[in-house]
């Protein structure tokens, strides 16, 4: 009997593009609310109040008195008890005490939203070609963000400290805002796919676009250095700084490492000067991309962009002249969020065409 002739009907891709980058945008809106809550622990002195890092059994809260008294003792062996928390009682502890497990939570809450799915969609074959590796190496910057975190608050049990390492904090920021951003970037290439054509105008605006997107980055990372320093409680004063625009103690340490890194002066002074410089740039490219580009999804990302640049500004100024309000802080650090989300939407809009790529 000569063997069957191979069928010529296509065969149906179980790949779920769509489900799947709508799945990582979901992820991509968790972390949002994570970077939130971590403005929210740190302005209001919370990160520190659990002292054990217990990824599974630290899931629940204390559930007896003893357990509370326990983590309370635990708590009043650190600098920032005898510092600043000193005789709050057990009461103060469990109000700093619940932010920092709603913020560990929900860190968990993110790895079972990200690893479950992941398994489900594997197992059905659903990944299109090529992102298995990439949806793995997210697993694994989620789970070293969890390490980096810890290794972050324990920094702030050291002697002499009633907070956590600027360097360290930083770190965790930038691991958070890396992750935020490979999340959504992917989750956009499943759901728009490169376009065939691109306007004439595109690759000078997209040009425009990179530029301020990294000018953001470094901004955004400049006000990490400007929180873990406590800088914004200095310099109250929009736009000058003690009445110059230059303030008079800018620069004062010999090492250009610690005058970038620690001083109160100069990191204030660069993340004001980043920021300006990164809301020009946005600006340019919004103004160019609503002069230039025919109406359609990167018009509308480039000035989204300069929105979101212009909202952001205005906030860090309110945050300043207020000497940082916990609200005024953590809408900041939210909305910073929102304007790397603006930044990339606008240079996934303008990607070169499939052809040209």
């Amino acid at each position: 009997m000569p063997f069957d002739a191979p069928s010529t009907r296509p065969v149906r891709s179980r790949a779920a593009p769509r489900a799947i980058g709508l799945w990582l945008l979901g992820v991509a809106a968790m972390v949002w609310v994570m970077v939130a809550l971590g403005g929210a622990t740190r302005l209001t002195g919370s990160g520190l109040s659990i002292m054990e890092w217990a990824p599974l059994s630290g899931t629940l809260p204390p559930l007896s008195d003893a357990e509370w008294q326990r983590l309370y003792n635990l708590y009043r062996t650190i600098p920032q008890y005898e510092l600043v928390n000193q005789g709050f009682g057990i009461e103060g502890f469990k109000r700093i005490f619940w932010l920092e497990w709603a913020h560990r939570l929900w860190g968990r809450l993110i790895g079972l939203a990200y690893a479950l799915p992941l398994a489900w969609f594997w197992l059905r074959g659903g990944i299109p070609a090529g992102y298995k590796g990439r949806l793995l190496l997210l697993l694994v910057l989620g789970g070293l963000q969890g390490a980096v975190g810890w290794f972050m608050v324990a920094s702030g049990f050291e002697a002499d400290r009633t907070t956590v390492s600027p360097y360290r904090l930083v770190m965790h920021l930038g691991l958070a805002l890396g992750l935020f951003a490979a999340l959504t970037w992917t989750g956009l290439s499943l759901l728009r796919p490169r376009p065939a054509e691109a306007p004439p105008a595109t690759r000078s605006i997209r040009r425009q676009a990179k530029a301020a997107a990294w000018l953001l980055v470094a901004a955004m990372l400049a006000g990490g250095f400007v929180a873990g320093n406590r800088a914004g409680l200095a310099y109250n004063t929009f736009p000058l700084m003690e009445g110059q625009l230059v303030p008079p103690g800018y620069w004062p340490m010999e090492s250009a490492w610690a005058n970038l890194t620690l001083d109160v002066a100069t990191v204030q002074f660069n993340h004001r000067l980043l920021a300006s410089l990164a809301a020009l740039a946005a600006l340019g490219a919004a103004f160019a991309g609503w002069r230039r580009l025919p109406p359609g999804f990167a018009r509308r990302a480039c000035l989204g962009l300069g929105g979101a640049v212009a909202l952001q500004y205005v906030l860090g100024i309110a945050t300043v002249l207020h000497a940082v309000p916990v609200w005024l802080g953590t809408l900041h650090q939210a909305t910073a969020v929102l304007v790397l989300t603006a930044a990339l939407l606008a240079l996934h809009g303008l990607r070169a065409p499939e052809r040209a790529s």
